[in-house]
């Protein structure tokens, strides 16, 4: 009962908060902007919908990442760069002042191992990867596609961790990751409750342990805007942007 009342008034504290302002985070390194590649932007227009509320909420660059999954989502570093260049031109068409840049989410199949072999990365700041895993079960080849991208230069950063809920269980799972110089990108979103409140109540316990490096949207859809807007009230995201850990302003792009 008392974890009841202690999340119930963490909860009411939240809603009390004034927003804090996202200026402060100002690069976004994960979302799906891209039209028609992947889960995200579904066309142009919904693009520039995106860009332009990003925006609004304080961000001035983005590094968008959409996903390479070869069983669903086979994107290469060609179609990635033709996209951006064509949404680059929209906002120049436009006169919309936004930086914008792009690398890839890499699902840690054999296709990316595949990948880091030929050495054919799209990456981010010094030479940063943003890779993701399965929801269900930690992939097998994870601990090798780790060190293969280290060996080639690379920086790993795993996407979103608060939600592998198969390692919630103990913090040594992300306590694993940091001793292996893997960067941890939490999403604002999870902050809301979207995922879940084991998630939320993870995402908090991360930043409470000095866990993340990273801030990334993960936007797809005007509705991770909006939940992005709601987290602003978070106590922890503000702990987060006030405890000087967060590194999303030293990504220098390419």
């Amino acid at each position: 009962m008392f974890n009841w009342f202690k999340r119930k008034n963490a909860d009411q504290n939240d809603r009390n908060m004034s927003p804090v302002h996202l200026e402060a985070v100002g690069v976004d390194m994960h979302s799906h902007l891209l039209p028609g590649i992947d889960d995200g932007a579904e066309h142009m227009e919904h693009s520039i919908e995106l860009i332009l509320h990003l925006k609004e909420l304080g961000y001035h660059t983005a590094i968008t990442t959409p996903h390479i999954f070869w069983d669903m989502y086979r994107n290469t570093t060609h179609i990635i760069r033709e996209q951006l260049a064509a949404v680059r031109q929209e906002l120049q068409n436009r006169q919309i002042d936004f930086d914008l840049h792009a690398a890839a989410e890499y699902y840690c199949d054999e296709h990316f191992e595949n990948l880091i072999e030929k050495d054919d990365l799209l990456w981010f700041g010094q030479k940063n990867v943003l890779f993701e895993i399965s929801f269900a079960a930690e992939s097998a080849n994870m601990g090798r596609a780790i060190f293969n991208m280290q060996l080639a230069g690379y920086k790993p950063i795993l996407a979103h961790p608060e939600r592998y809920e198969y390692w919630h269980g103990s913090l040594s799972n992300y306590e694993k990751m940091l001793d292996k110089d893997v960067a941890l990108q939490l999403n604002i979103t999870s902050l809301t409750g979207q995922y879940g409140p084991n998630v939320k109540r993870i995402s908090e316990r991360l930043i409470d342990a000095g866990m993340i490096s990273y801030l990334g949207t993960d936007c797809h859809h005007m509705g991770h805007i909006q939940l992005v807007n709601a987290a602003r009230t978070n106590a922890s995201l503000r702990k987060l942007l006030e405890s000087g850990r967060l590194r999303n302003s030293d990504l220098i792009t390419t």
